[in-house]
């Protein structure tokens, strides 16, 4: 319940140099209280956002726990806009779970996933698309992606969806307005005017989602499987992205037989690399395992690296994955540069385009500029947008953006069949309910539980 005052470890579990404890709640100083001490100093008559030095004791067996630096900050200035106490103390599994341990004992629940940014939520404030911003914040995998969290935390959707809510409003209020005083025609309210102010609502929808595929891609990353025949550089390929040794390089075929994973960032795109068992026929019941695995990915990635040993023609294995992947997002890699060509690079860039064949040498890291550079233009036209555009990169956001716009759609359609302007208010106030759920206005409670228990615990 709301009422009640929550408490959980807001730093990541291990051995570190400090922890923090976070309490949220209107007995939050209270209780902190209880447990902590400072020589003469009460955390309740301590002014608002002040640190204060002491120890962490037993109040019942007066037993120290910890020394630690305890902060607080009195509602409405806190995150949210409750009364919060943060205690740092040091980090490590015992010491931290003593401090917690105290504070459950004396009054505080443990809050569950997400719980404090939940309650900024209820508390008015942040929105629901400023909440969701938190969590793409702390899973943010580059820099990109975490400019554009920030930007939606700070309220850059919100305000632009608020905005056009309000030209709905607007819209729908003078619909009523014609409906009761006819006569009138307050601002000639014709199909005309419904269909211009309609329109203007699309646009900025359709603006939004023009960045939605960016923004997911950067929100979440690319699925990228590296695939080809064994022994033709694919897990050199992943080493070479991530930097270090994340996968077994031999001259054995058939080393890979599982799907390694690893996330590395390209010109600022996220990337969710699987380096693939090589795929080809094999009575190696393990090994077949692994080229099943392979097969999943492939069908399961939003971009294909295939590769290549360019020091051998194209094989009949080779050739059948050609035909069957033209149709893909596919970046075909030349590799092994560095000895005598005799793959047919034309049969390569006949199926995916010149801009999509890149050649390697992954021994003298040779062509690696290259293929990033290929990864960008085919998703960002080779760079991103402005950095000041407001991208839109939640799935939940995008669904409810198109369902708007459907309404919309169905509203103008409707006036140009000369259906009564009372039918088409209807759909009018869909596409305002639909922008609602955005930010939270129109949502269901289920939802909401549904969003902040993917949070961890703490935030």
């Amino acid at each position: 319940m709301i009422e009640d005052t929550i408490a959980a470890i807001a730093t990541p579990s291990g051995e570190g140099g400090i922890a923090v404890i976070r309490v949220s709640g209107s007995e939050a100083v209270a209780i902190c209280e209880k447990i902590f001490h400072a020589g003469s100093k009460k955390l309740t008559e301590v002014p608002t956002h002040t640190v204060h030095y002491g120890h962490i004791a037993d109040p019942i067996t007066g037993t120290r726990v910890e020394e630690a630096l305890v902060t607080v900050m009195r509602a409405p200035r806190s995150f949210t806009k409750e009364d919060v106490v943060e205690v740092s103390c040091h980090g490590g599994f015992v010491s931290v779970r003593k401090v917690l341990d105290l504070l459950l004992d004396n009054g505080a629940r443990l809050a569950e996933p997400g719980e404090f940014t939940k309650r900024a939520f209820l508390n008015g404030r942040i929105d629901l698309s400023q909440a969701e911003a938190v969590i793409d914040l702390i899973r943010s995998k580059s820099d990109r992606a975490f400019r554009i969290a920030l930007k939606q935390s700070e309220g850059s959707l919100s305000k632009k969806i608020k905005e056009l809510r309000h030209q709905l409003v607007e819209l729908m209020a003078h619909i009523e307005v014609n409906i009761d005083y006819p006569e009138h025609d307050v601002e000639e309210m014709t199909n005309t005017f419904i269909k211009e102010k309609c329109a203007a609502a699309l646009l900025e929808i359709d603006r939004l989602l023009t960045t939605a595929q960016q923004g997911k891609i950067l929100r979440e990353g690319l699925v990228t499987a590296i695939v080809g025949k064994p022994n033709v550089g694919k897990s050199s390929l992943l080493n070479t992205f991530a930097q270090e040794e994340r996968a077994i390089v031999t001259d054995i075929a058939g080393t890979t037989r599982d799907v390694v994973e690893e996330y590395v960032n390209v010109n600022g795109i996220p990337l969710k690399l699987l380096d693939t068992a090589g795929i080809r026929e094999t009575s190696d019941i393990v090994e077949q395992i692994g080229v099943e695995k392979s097969r999943q990915a492939l069908a399961d990635a939003d971009l294909i690296l295939l590769v290549f040993n360019g020091a051998e023609p194209l094989q009949p294995d080779e050739l059948r994955m050609i035909e069957e992947l033209k149709d893909r997002q596919i970046i075909a890699i030349m590799n092994k540069l560095d000895l005598p060509q005799q793959l047919e690079e034309a049969r390569l860039i006949e199926a995916f385009g010149e801009a999509h064949v890149v050649r390697m040498s992954l021994l003298r890291q040779q062509g690696i500029n290259d293929l990033e550079k290929a990864i960008a233009g085919i998703f960002f036209s080779g760079q991103l947008e402005s950095s000041d555009l407001t991208y839109v990169s939640n799935s939940r956001h995008i669904q409810l953006l198109k369902q708007a716009k459907q309404s919309l759609d169905e509203a103008y359609s409707a006036t140009e069949q000369y259906i009564p302007i009372d039918m088409v208010q209807i759909d009018i106030r869909r596409a305002w309910e639909h922008l609602g759920e955005i930010i939270g206005d129109s949502v269901s409670d289920s939802l909401i539980d549904q969003i902040f228990s993917q949070f961890c615990l703490g935030k």
